[in-house]
Formats: C-alpha cells, sequence, structure tokens
C-alpha cells in the first residue's frame, strides 16, 4: 500500500492542528507516563503583576507536562527588577506547583539574564549549551519541590 503525503509548513497552526498533535502524543505516552498530577499535560497558566494603573509590569508564563512545571518565561519591567517582586513571583509559583502536586520546577535562561537569580532561589543547573544563540550560553536549570 502506498501512500502520497503531503508535508506542510505552518507559521500559524489553528487550534485543531495542535490539539491533533497534542492529542496523538498524548496517546502514544499514556502507557508509559500517566499524568499524576492534577492537570494534564500541555497545562498552561500564568502569574500577571499589575502596577496601580492596572498595566502588566510583569509575569510568568508557564505550563505542566506530566508531573512537572515549565517556567516558561519570566520577565519584570526595568522598575519592578530588583525589588523583591521576581522571587514573591517564584514563590507563588512554587506554592501554586506544591498545590498541584508538581514535583519539579525547570527552567531555561541565556547567560546575560537570569541564572544567578534562579541558583539563588535553589535551581541547579543541569544542562549547557554553548554558543546557542551565537555568542551566548544557554543554561537548563531545575528545581525539586
Amino acid at each position: 500500500m502506498e501512500y502520497q503525503l503531503k508535508v506542510e509548513l505552518s507559521v500559524s497552526p489553528s487550534e485543531e492542528e495542535l490539539k491533533a498533535i497534542g492529542d496523538g502524543i498524548a496517546a502514544f505516552n499514556e502507557p508509559f507516563l500517566p499524568n499524576d498530577g492534577a492537570f494534564d499535560s500541555g497545562f498552561r497558566f500564568a502569574l500577571i503583576v499589575r502596577n496601580d494603573s492596572g498595566d502588566i509590569v510583569g509575569g510568568i508564563q508557564a505550563s505542566v507536562v506530566w508531573s512537572y512545571c515549565v517556567l516558561e518565561l519570566l520577565w519584570l519591567s526595568e522598575g519592578m527588577r530588583g525589588s523583591g517582586v521576581g522571587s514573591k513571583l517564584m514563590h507563588q509559583l512554587e506554592d501554586f506547583a506544591k498545590e498541584k502536586g508538581l514535583s519539579q520546577i525547570r527552567t531555561e535562561t541565556l547567560d546575560f539574564q537570569a541564572k544567578p537569580f534562579y541558583e539563588k532561589l535553589g535551581y541547579r543547573v543541569y544542562g549547557e549549551l554553548e554558543n546557542i544563540p551565537k555568542g551566548h550560553t544557554t543554561y537548563f536549570l531545575a528545581k525539586n519541590l
């Protein structure tokens, strides 16, 4: 039996296309990695910091993969950096992850970003890629909860 396959590159995939891929890998993984947390893999959430005017001045974007949390993005506006807001956000993220039965938080950062900040909070480097992106080092960090 011969198949005629067509491969498409989409820079704006639909929710339906993304769901088909996510559901497919979830079905493949299920016998090996049953969900042991409060959320299915792929659950996304955020912690948002607003000023008195309601403007967003920082936040965290994260997701759940099996029984751990992936901290995808942490951003604070220039005026918020060094004020303790980042540490407060991280503690709230850790508390939320623990409440939901997650066992670990993982993230990555570049050499000019927040590696010392994460290490101060108990995250350990478990890998690094030199010259990725060119001229920089990417660090992969994790903290067991």
